[in-house]
């Protein structure tokens, strides 16, 4: 949420970028990969933050503001 501080174009970016699945499942990779337990954690706690924000409405952000999600108004 920092990047809205740049611009909601920027801040969108920045909060997209964080948002998807990928990150977190190459995180859970490298921690499968370096049996680091604790980076398969921190994957687990990623992508259950993500999926929580996506069942309360919270989306991908488009660039006109912060309530303005790929699923509509945040938090409907």
């Amino acid at each position: 949420m920092l990047g809205y501080v740049a611009g909601p174009r920027v801040g969108a970016i920045t909060y997209n970028t964080f948002h998807v699945l990928v990150w977190p499942a190459l995180l859970l990779v490298a921690g499968l990969i370096a049996q680091q337990g604790l980076l398969v954690d921190l994957a687990a706690i990623w992508t259950a933050h993500i999926a929580i924000d996506r069942a309360l409405g919270y989306g991908l952000k488009l660039p006109g503001g912060f309530g303005e999600t790929h699923l509509g108004g945040s938090g409907r």
